[in-house]
């Protein structure tokens, strides 16, 4: 026999199993010479059509594998076998050649015949082995508890008790659980014999005890383990470690009470594993109440321990509790440092936060990844654009900036400081974008009101095989609502159907505001119809009520209104801000006055500028300017644009030239870049034939170098968005589309007047309602 291996050996091997040749492979004696990792890849390989999972063993008579220095490897090939027929074979063979008194080699055999349902193979095994060892037994007890053979397994235990083979810790532990499910008394009677034989002070063994007397209600059993009265403390070390990973809060909790219970002191470990437990129950009581034994238990000046401590009050929100603690901590690493910067930023104090950035700093600490990206947030809270890109530079220079997290958070940042064009740079830089960096270029287009361009990158997330997330639609959704993407929107609701997205109730509000604002009411209301009234939400309601609203279905506005009170839904200002909107739309003066005293006197809610808002639009449509007006003048607080738009409106449409000077001069302090304020005004003073006044706000427009932004609308057809401004002559077909719309102008008439009030010489700066609404369509 050759003393060394030859590789086209292996070969010839393999080549002959895939072949499934069995008996061919009595040809190649040299396997027993084969080096160990040249055997294991050969044996790994799938083998023909699969029928022969085992390899080189079944038909070799005469090698020399069959000895006990290569009983390891005989045993890993127990595992390839996949038919009872090549096991039984194996087992003769080891029979055969002796390996059959090889206690591990008989443990794995016990094994896989049990793995193939033959318990009855597997005692017999074990009985015809001479003095079988610990490991031995631990397999046939285990083979028997999972098979639910209890009797058998106390049964044996008692055998191997009387003959002085005493089970080890694993073995312990299925005699009890067999045990306990035969009766409570069975288990009190093993457990006590366990005792005598000082078993107990094995974890495992005191572990499972806990576990199957809490299971059989007596949790006030106190097992044994060192000394009589108390579970070693590395045990209850566990046991709470385990329960705390393991989602079981409370159950750490009853267990770091027993082990209080039993005199025993914690240590950091167990006091760092409950602080976790507390920021899952959300209890910051229970978390001053650790602080307190951490205290008393001298581990104060644990840094570990003060770290979670600073980490639970931070993540429960109570930021004095954690200022105070880490202004009393003598040693701060950069840890404790992030997590105070964070908590800052997690919780809406941006200032604050970056104050600790720059007094980390000056204490000597180089801000790291987890310094960034808390620091970024807070920046896009402030929206400071200079202090973003002298962050965005110190994290280039600190070599953070190869890092996505850092780009995604730095997108979010430019993005929230209107400096859109910096964003779309760094999201063009990353080479591996994952969802969250999509998500975040995809929000920055819908905060700066760009659907065009949020959808075109969705369409390119959807070639680049990215996942959708529960974030991509909830930014998506506002997009596509806006431009009336009704297929996008339809794709986006199968799509989270399909992945069970969903269940989120937030989303279902998304997609129902969605569908509403794409014009298919149906749709809106049949998903607020799906949820059970009992489930709805606040949210739901106020939604399918702004729905309608928007539709000018008053009437179901103030059904649903009345539906909603007598589910025991308490309205907000938000449901009232919809109603108000149907008043306006509908043109229900009284009705809306009723709404608005009822939320003020039944309800209590102050009334925000959106509430004023809504009353001025409504008196004013309605011709009631000088209530309107007053109105305003009992707003608490300082008007804003928003009341005065609605009331400059008015008096467009009512020719109150004199209190329309007064809003206008209002809203041109208030946004004197805005070109729209202007030429309502200069529309006003036309109206009114002032038309010296008309060509002073034409002088103002061009010497501040101010344009109208124009109007703009979007259709969807056949899945494709087409967008339209006013004068637009973009669109391929532009001139068929101004032909129809001539036509409509001349059918309808309505132009007739209102172009022999205007001089053509300032037609360009004139706001013409019907052209706006035309051109847009």
């Amino acid at each position: 026999m050759p003393k060394s291996i030859d590789l086209s050996c292996v070969f010839l091997a393999v080549t002959l199993l895939r072949k499934s040749n069995l008996e061919a492979i009595v040809s190649v004696p040299t396997i027993a010479l084969w080096p160990q990792p040249a055997l294991t890849s050969s044996s790994r390989e799938p083998i023909g059509n699969g029928e022969i999972d085992y390899v080189l063993f079944v038909r070799i008579p005469n090698v020399l594998l069959f000895q006990t220095r290569f009983s390891s490897t005989s045993s890993s090939i127990l595992d390839l076998c996949t038919k009872t027929q090549h096991l039984q074979q194996l087992h003769t063979r080891f029979f055969l050649h002796g390996l059959h008194q090889n206690q591990s080699l008989s443990s794995k055999l016990m094994d896989c015949y049990a793995k193939f349902g033959l318990l009855n193979l597997s005692q017999k095994l074990f009985h015809y082995t001479e003095n079988p060892d610990s490991v031995l037994c631990r397999a046939i007890l285990r083979n028997l508890y999972q098979f639910g053979e209890y009797d058998k397994t106390l049964f044996l235990y008692k055998e191997m008790v009387g003959k002085s083979m005493y089970p080890d810790e694993e073995s312990c532990s299925f005699v009890l659980r067999s045990c306990f499910c035969l009766s409570h008394e069975q288990g009190k009677m093993v457990h006590g014999q366990i005792v005598k034989l000082g078993l107990d002070a094995f974890g495992l063994v005191g572990r499972t005890l806990i576990e199957l007397y809490d299971m059989s209600g007596f949790s006030n059993v106190h097992v044994s383990a060192e000394g009589k009265y108390g579970i070693e403390f590395n045990y209850w070390n566990k046991l709470i470690s385990e329960a705390s990973e393991n989602g079981k809060m409370v159950e750490s909790f009853r267990l770091f009470y027993r082990m209080r219970k039993e005199n025993i002191q914690p240590n950091s470990i167990i006091v760092i594993d409950l602080l976790r437990s507390t920021v899952e129950l959300n209890s910051q009581k229970i978390g001053q109440a650790l602080h307190s034994l951490v205290v008393v238990s001298n581990l104060c000046e644990d840094l570990s321990v003060n770290t979670a401590l600073l980490s639970m009050y931070a993540k429960l929100g109570s930021l004095e509790d954690a200022r105070m603690l880490f202004e009393k901590m003598p040693d701060k690493d950069l840890v404790v440092w992030n997590i105070m910067i964070s908590a800052y930023a997690g919780n809406g104090f941006p200032k604050e936060s970056l104050e600790l950035v720059y007094c980390m700093v000056r204490s000597g600490f180089r801000p790291d990844l987890f310094t960034a990206i808390p620091a970024i947030s807070s920046i896009t809270q402030l929206k400071h654009n200079e202090w973003g890109k002298q962050m965005h530079a110190h994290v280039i220079r600190n070599g953070s900036d190869y890092q996505v997290s850092i780009h995604n958070s730095l997108i979010d940042m430019y993005s929230a400081c209107k400096n859109l064009n910096m964003a779309q740079n760094i999201f063009g830089f990353i080479t591996d974008k994952t969802v969250v960096s999509w998500s975040a270029m995809i929000k920055g287009y819908a905060i700066h009101d760009q659907p065009l361009e949020a959808l075109s990158l969705f369409l390119k997330m959807k070639l680049s095989s990215t996942r959708i997330d529960f974030i991509i639609v909830i930014n998506m959704l506002p997009s596509f609502a806006k431009i009336g993407a009704l297929h996008y929107v339809s794709y986006l609701h199968g799509y989270s159907l399909k992945t069970s997205l969903d269940s989120l109730k937030s989303l279902k509000t998304s997609f129902l505001s969605s569908y509403a604002k794409c014009g298919c009411i149906e749709m809106a209301r049949k998903l607020f119809d799906e949820e059970k009234s009992i489930l709805r939400d606040i949210i739901a309601w106020n939604s399918m009520i702004s729905a309608y609203s928007k539709h000018g279905e008053w009437f179901r506005c103030f059904q649903l209104y009345s539906q909603m009170k007598l589910s025991n839904i308490v309205p907000d200002q938000v449901t009232f801000l919809g109603l108000l909107t149907a008043c306006v739309n509908s043109g229900l003066v009284s009705k809306g006055r009723e709404i608005f005293e009822e939320m003020v006197e039944i309800y209590g809610y102050q009334p925000s500028q959106e509430h004023h808002t809504c009353m001025v639009d409504l008196l004013g449509r309605a011709g009631q300017i000088d209530e309107a007006n007053k109105i305003i003048k009992t707003i608490p607080l300082l008007s804003d644009a928003r009341v005065y738009g609605p009331l400059l409106s008015a008096c467009k449409i009512h020719s109150e030239t004199h209190l329309a000077e007064l809003a206008a001069k209002k809203l041109i302090n208030m946004e004197p870049k805005n070109a729209g304020n202007y030429v309502l005004l200069s529309n006003i003073y036309a109206a009114a034939g002032k038309w010296d006044k008309v060509a002073r706000m034409r002088s103002y427009l061009r010497d501040r170098g101010l344009k109208k932004t124009p109007g703009c609308s979007w259709l969807e057809l056949n899945g494709q968005v087409h967008e339209f401004r006013v004068a637009d002559k973009s669109h391929q077909r532009w001139e068929d589309i101004y032909s129809i719309l001539k036509v409509l102008e001349l059918e309808s008439g309505s132009m007739e007047d209102d172009l022999e009030l205007f001089d053509p010489s300032v037609l360009s700066l004139r706001d013409l309602s019907f052209t706006r609404k035309t051109q847009s369509t």
